[in-house]
């Protein structure tokens, strides 16, 4: 694969309509730099420093990048990953005390090691040491395991109390298994990061089969995961055709999948003549048309101040940016920014408030957006 570290400036815009502030302050003049082209459909991106993050390729790469620039090197010791269909290397994040552990945790598809025509959504931790990832342990194998490579979830994100949330999908063919508590499909499970299962999970004491793992279900494909500091919990999935949700997340509850859904399924049959029903929970959004949404952020830097506590989703179709304007933890607005660029994969605030998005496919591009706002 060629990769080309650029740092060009690629344009520098005044996004009238999207980004000006209003009630008295300033227009934002937005500086936008193409960092690196060529890269081999990245998927995440974490910072390990205020200079340095690390970088996922679906095909099971992943790289450093220091002060933008992409090294060609890769990090070694990364797990055999199923690269194929939806079957990738997903999530990278960063363990809480980074800094003191060099621990890592990384999500991704993989061949069932006893039948190899199935595969499970994984999860390890391994400790980054120089260049290579070593100490590995599985956290989380997803049971059971499935015959498509489709729709596995795996979003990653710690609470405040250091417990690590894992989102898992449906499988696409095993949808109904989501309104199931006795498997992993269209979860999100929540481990403390020793494997181990914390007592105060909704379904412990569960006496009915339910798998104590389990935080919420009834989820279809859970690709955004914003954790607020006071432990609130968003959470975007993909709906069918139509019917893609965000959602306000609580232990416990069932978030209704398949059994409820604003989307029809892509043949055009109905899936369910219900949007609502007793016991299941209500999306805060949901978008008809499919937005296709790819990941999430919740804004807290400084560069933006008019951004701050909003909710950024980047989207596949047609390709974009949301902002998500929350007032008591619901939607009150929403703008559409960015849509020169495609197909956005991921988007994530870098250490300085600036943005960075990378591009979905096989000639992915790493893009920050950053402010160039003179201070008076």
């Amino acid at each position: 694969m060629k990769l080309i570290n650029l740092h060009l400036v690629c344009a520098s815009l005044l996004f009238c309509s999207g980004l000006a502030v209003s009630d008295g302050h300033p227009s934002t003049d937005i500086e936008i730099e193409t960092l690196a082209e060529g890269l081999d459909h990245p998927w995440s991106m974490a910072f390990i420093s205020d200079s340095e993050m690390l970088l996922t390729e679906m095909s099971g790469n992943l790289r450093r990048v220091s002060n933008g620039v992409v090294n060609p090197t890769l990090i070694a010791g990364v797990p055999e990953v199923l690269f194929a269909g939806q079957g990738r290397l997903s999530e990278v994040l960063p363990d809480p005390d980074f800094a003191d552990n060099g621990l890592i945790y990384l999500s991704f598809s993989a061949p069932d090691a006893e039948q190899p025509k199935l595969n499970r959504l994984k999860v390890i931790q391994a400790r980054l040491e120089g260049n290579e990832l070593v100490d590995h342990k599985t956290l989380f194998k997803s049971d059971p395991p499935r015959k498509t490579a489709a729709h596995y979830g795996a979003r990653l994100g710690f609470l405040p109390d250091g417990t690590l949330l894992i989102t898992s999908g449906d499988g696409f063919n095993y949808r109904e298994e989501a309104q199931e508590l006795d498997n992993h499909f269209g979860k999100i499970l929540r481990f403390n990061t020793d494997g181990t299962i914390p007592a105060d999970n909704p379904f412990v004491s569960n006496a009915e089969g339910a798998l104590p793992e389990i935080w919420s279900y009834g989820h279809r494909n859970l690709q955004g995961l914003a954790i607020a500091d006071d432990g609130m919990v968003f959470e975007h999935e993909h709906g069918p055709q139509g019917g893609d949700e965000l959602n306000l997340i609580a232990p416990g509850k069932n978030y209704g999948w398949p059994a409820i859904t604003y989307g029809v399924d892509y043949s055009g049959a109905m899936i369910s003549p219900f949007t609502e029903q007793p016991g299941m929970e209500q999306p805060l959004k949901y978008w008809v048309p499919s937005i296709a949404p790819s990941s999430m952020m919740l804004y807290r830097g400084d560069m933006f101040p008019a951004w701050k506590g909003s909710l950024f989703i980047s989207a596949l179709v047609p390709g974009d940016v949301r902002r998500i304007e929350l007032q008591d933890n619901k939607v009150i607005d929403e703008e559409i920014l960015f849509t020169e660029f495609g197909r956005i994969r991921n988007i994530i605030a870098a250490p300085d408030g600036s943005l960075l998005l990378v591009t979905d496919g096989d000639n992915g591009k790493l893009i920050r957006v950053s402010s160039n706002r003179k201070e008076p």
